[in-house]
Order: C-alpha cells, then structure tokens, then sequence
C-alpha cells in the first residue's frame, strides 16, 4: 500500500509522538509498504522511509500554519492508499480533514491523547476556536485509532461513531547488558516531560512521606518543560523539605537508557495518559514500575511487573512504600517479567502487522469482518 503519515513534528526526543509515529513508520516499511511521513520538522532520516519537511509560518508558531504541506496532502491523496494523521489541535490536523475527505486516499486520525477530558481542558479558547475545523478530522475519519482501552472510549464518549483499531504503541527491546552499577543509592525515577499533567506536585507530597522512612533511596525526576513549572515543582521541594532528590534535566541516547538502567522503580504519577510511552520504555530496559491510573497500565499487575495505584497522594504513598520494601532480587524478578511482557505484545513486528491489517480492511471498504482489534460499536 501507498501511506502517507502526517504529524505536526518530531524533532522532540521527549514527546511520544516523536518515538513512536516514525518507528511506526519504519516498521510499515519493513513489510513492503511505501511510506512517506511528512511533518514541519524532524530529528533525522528514518530508515525506509521519505521525509516530506515543509515550511510553517513563524507566526503564531503554536498553530503550526504550512500551506505547503496542506497542498501537499491534496495532491498526493488523490494517488495514496491511505493519509493518517497523528494528534489533533495544530492547523496541520486540522487540514486533513478538510484536503483528504473524497480523495481515492482513506483518512485515519490517532487523536494520541488529546481527547482525554484533562487534556480538552486546557488551552480552552485555542480549542474552542479550533473545533470546527478539527471536528472534521475525526468525523470524517474512515478509522480512527486508540492505543488504549482507555481512548477508544473517550472516542465513544464524544459521539464518534466511526471504526477505531484499538493497537497500542510499540517498544524497542534493548540488548540486555551484564548488569548496570547502580551507585550508592537505590533510584525511584521519573522520566518525561515536566508539565502539570504529570502530576508531579503529588509525587513531591508522597516523597515528604517517603524520605525519611527510605533513606537509602534516592528521587531522579528527569526531563524538561515549562520554565514556570519547573520553577514552581523546585519552589515546592525547598517548601516540603525535600531531601535526596535530583533534577538533571533533559536525559537522551545513552543518558536516558543509562538512566532507566541505574533505577530501581519507575514512576508515573499520571493525571491522563493514552498510553504512557515512559513505562513501556521503563519496562524494556527492566524497571518495574509503580503507575497511577491516569495511564492505561492496569496490566502491570496481571504480568506481576508493578503496582498500579490511584491517583491521590495516600495512596500513591502506600503503593510506593510496598514497592521501596520489596528487596532489589524481586524487583529484578518484576523487571524481567516486563522485558518478556514489552517482548511479547508490543514488538514494533507485531504493532506493524495489525495496523497493516486496519488499513487493509478499511482500503476495502470496510464490508468484510473486521480484525478483531477493530471496534465497530
């Protein structure tokens, strides 16, 4: 099949989409499909893969304005198989419900999160102006698609009656090592983006609980995000009192793997998230990890590779206690138990193969049985 697979950018290591809409790219390709993913702006090539860059226009630089790819998208769906659009909100969304609907191409929008109640809570005037425009992205998708049982029912819950493929993200495995030095103290860390939707303020309250009761442990809360919130999350540790806790930044490449290597928990003390790329990647390099249920991980405790908690700060407190209690072998017992889990359901091989499957159905009209990933109520 001819794809064409659109998203405002990927030039930012720290943003799921970043990750995972170019490996999903490379791994369509991998299976013999032709495969063009065209953005604003990007890290570098993708194997097997065209990189359609376009131009945007500086200003206003948050709705990511092109023109250039608008056209671009008009032009080629008249010969493409299928145009999916990843994420919603940007003028380069918006535009692929308005230049591929009756086009030979067949439209599908992964909305990544953005329909979650919390997330349609915030920016509201951007959105509200927006809405119409978006609105027909989604409702005039051929198939939508949810990485979680989670999204595909805030689609429903919106009045989106369109087929949605329900196919989680893909993980890449790292190669195991002989055994990582983990330093002096045991390591509870955070990994991601530093934005008031991470819940992080929480994670803060629960470690003044925490602290003193662990003194061998350690808190890393990794990443970047807004400068005032930032400076509002470090104003808030010298409040509480905070003691043995690190800010390091931004971690990438082999600061970020060394990272998840060195730690002996993950966290994630999630308000919303459609999928919650951190944990998988936690749980592929051997992390066990302790999740709230903002994130659709409840399988993290069937597969007996962490602790799924509610999202309020006793209780984030309690579950993180039982995990810093559990001795380091049986921690190493949950992080193998997660290597195979991330192995057997969320190979990139496995993650292509379905979504090739979607678009297969959908490239047919639809009138055949679907796969049995496709929700059609």
């Amino acid at each position: 099949m001819k794809l064409m697979h659109v998203v405002p950018h990927i030039d930012q290591e720290a943003a799921g989409p970043s990750y995972s809409v170019p490996r999903l790219c490379e791994a369509l390709s991998a299976r013999g499909h032709d495969v063009e993913l065209s953005c604003l702006a990007a890290r570098g090539a993708i194997a097997g893969v065209r990189l359609d860059l376009h131009p945007q226009w500086p200003v206003p630089e948050r709705f990511a304005i092109s023109p250039s790819l608008a056209r671009a998208m008009h032009h080629k769906s008249r010969d493409l198989d299928i145009v999916h659009n990843h994420s919603l909100w940007s003028m380069v969304n918006v535009a692929a419900g308005w230049m591929v609907p009756g086009r030979r191409a067949k439209l599908v929008t992964s909305p990544r999160g953005t329909l979650s109640p919390i997330a349609l809570s915030r920016s509201r005037v951007l959105k509200r102006f927006l809405k119409p425009l978006q609105w027909r992205a989604l409702t005039r998708a051929d198939l939508l698609h949810a990485t979680s049982e989670v999204e595909f029912q805030e689609i429903r819950a919106i009045g989106l009656d369109a087929p949605v493929a329900v196919i989680a993200n893909g993980i890449d495995i790292p190669s195991p090592t002989d055994g990582t030095q983990k330093g002096g103290f045991r390591t509870l860390l955070y990994l991601g983006r530093i934005h008031p939707i991470k819940g992080l303020d929480r994670l803060l309250h629960a470690w003044q609980g925490l602290q003193d009761v662990h003194p061998d442990w350690r808190l890393v809360v990794a990443g970047l995000g807004d400068p005032n919130h930032v400076r509002d999350l470090i104003e808030l540790t010298t409040a509480l009192g905070l003691k043995r806790i690190e800010f390091p930044g931004a971690l990438y490449g082999e600061s970020k793997t060394r990272a998840y290597r060195q730690a002996d928990l993950f966290v994630l003390p999630t308000h919303s998230e459609n999928f919650g790329m951190v944990v998988a990647e936690a749980l592929a390099h051997g992390c066990p990890a302790v999740v709230s249920h903002g994130a659709p991980w409840a399988g993290l405790i069937a597969e007996g590779c962490g602790w799924w908690a509610r999202n309020d700060v006793s209780t984030l407190t309690r579950e993180l206690d039982e995990a810093m209690r559990t001795p380091s072998p049986m921690l190493s017992e949950m992080g193998a138990k997660g290597v195979e889990w991330m192995r057997r359901d969320f190979s990139w091989e496995s993650v292509a193969e379905k979504m090739e499957s979607a678009y297969s159905w959908i490239v047919a009209g639809g009138v055949s049985v679907p796969p049995p990933f496709v929700r059609t109520l």
